[in-house]
């Protein structure tokens, strides 16, 4: 491995990860672990020249005060701890930091996309072997790198399956197959599954059940297509780093379960393959311009790895759904129209299952509310909102109560994360 490493240990810290994010700026690789992790997992690290205590507010666990095993503090491994409000990263001078990272610990400022990349793929090779890897391609930008780093680590090794679960937004399922089967060449396998994973949600509406089950029903549908292969050992999955922050540390709380985190079942067939987790989302874009994927690709709107089923908030139903797909299609498309499609970093629309009274046709209606959803980011740790031209919003108001069946409303989330996240749910 090319890169130095910093190890942030979460000793209760709510910035762990604008501190690696600080850190990387400075071109030196970080990770953060959780505050006990043994020296000699310490040492099996590639390359770590440095550990970071970052100590913060959530520090006392089940009564008591956490703090790193002896043996780390006298492992002669360069530390330094950041333990109270004055020292915590947001307050840190650059040059103190800038001072342990290049004096203290000697690191190379060599953390860059080359290297990270020329990193995997040695990694990968290592891992897979002369084996097959099964990748579930949503189209989406994460699982879209995945495979173009896979292409470039293992070729015709990787088998990509694109499952259209019911819960994609317009169009996307004859897009992925468009773009990857016939533009790529990609081997590509496509699962019609709608009925099996709606069937499945049925009357389901806790969100973190409703993750889990679509987890659980992606690999058991990759399991179902593997065993029509031959050799396929691995599952590739788009795990970037907010998905594993969010998905709760011994020391900070669960935001929300992501399905390749919180869903996977304890029996699975596979071993993973995750070259992205240590990414953050404007790092996992970078890595796929590094990669020569196209523009339109690597910007593409986020989607979450359960799609509309987030959207539609409570119980999913079929109308519903459906019309979140389609009032989801207006705003995206308005959006273009209106130049604001490679400046908005996210925007969606969903539906609550609740209605409202109002009125249509000069009559009585009770239906829906669509409320749409614009943010930007640079790392999906924290979202301001985007502030859309009055006129913009009318149009999209009005297209939507007109064309969309079952809505008669329209509302604008203007709740930044935090305190609210990006989804919903």
């Amino acid at each position: 491995m090319k890169q130095d490493m910093i190890v942030i240990l979460d000793l209760g810290s709510e910035e762990n990860s604008a501190l690696a994010r600080q850190i990387r700026a400075m071109g030196v690789y970080s990770e953060i672990h959780p505050h006990d992790i043994s020296l000699a997992a310490l040492r099996a690290l590639p390359n770590v020249k440095g550990v970071i205590l970052n100590g913060g507010p959530n520090n006392v666990v089940d009564g008591k005060r956490i703090d790193v095993a002896d043996e780390i503090y006298a492992s002669g491994i360069p530390t330094v701890a950041l333990d109270h409000p004055t020292d915590r990263c947001r307050t840190l001078e650059a040059a103190r930091l800038r001072e342990f990272l290049f004096e203290t610990c000697a690191c190379e400022a060599n953390w860059n996309m080359p290297n990270f990349i020329d990193d995997q793929v040695e990694l990968l090779r290592r891992q897979i072997g002369d084996r097959k890897v099964l990748l579930a391609l949503s189209g989406g930008v994460d699982s879209s790198v995945v495979a173009a780093l896979l292409i470039r680590a293992i070729g015709k090794q990787l088998v990509c399956v694109h499952v259209n679960h019911g819960l994609l937004r317009k169009g996307e399922p004859e897009q992925v197959v468009r773009v990857f089967r016939e533009e790529l060449g990609a081997t590509l396998i496509y699962s019609d599954s709608v009925d099996r994973f709606l069937d499945k949600l049925d009357g389901v509406s806790d969100p973190e059940q409703k993750r889990k089950i679509i987890g659980a029903e992606f690999i058991r549908v990759f399991e179902e297509e593997a065993r029509k292969l031959d050799g396929i050992d691995f599952l590739a999955q788009g795990t970037i780093y907010p998905d594993i922050v969010e998905s709760g540390t011994k020391t900070n709380k669960i935001v929300k379960s992501h399905h390749n985190v919180g869903g996977l079942p304890d029996d699975l067939q596979f071993e993973l393959v995750e070259p992205l987790k240590y990414l953050f989302k404007d790092e996992v874009r970078a890595c796929g311009k590094e990669l020569g994927l196209p523009d339109d690709m690597v910007y593409r709107q986020p989607f979450p790895g359960p799609g509309l089923g987030v959207r539609c908030l409570g119980a999913i139903t079929r109308d519903r759904l459906e019309a979140v797909r389609e009032s989801d299609a207006i705003l995206r498309e308005e959006f273009a129209n209106a130049g604001l499609q490679g400046k908005v970093w996210q925007y969606f629309t969903l539906i609550p299952d609740t209605k409202s009274v109002g009125v249509k046709d000069n009559a009585r209606s009770y239906e829906w509310p669509v409320i749409l959803r614009a943010v930007n980011t640079v790392d999906a740790m924290t979202a301001t909102i985007e502030h859309i031209d009055w006129a913009v919003l009318d149009k999209i108001t009005r297209r939507i109560v007109t064309e969309v069946k079952g809505v008669n409303r329209v509302c604008y989330d203007l709740t930044p994360k935090p305190t609210g996240t990006i989804e919903w749910e």
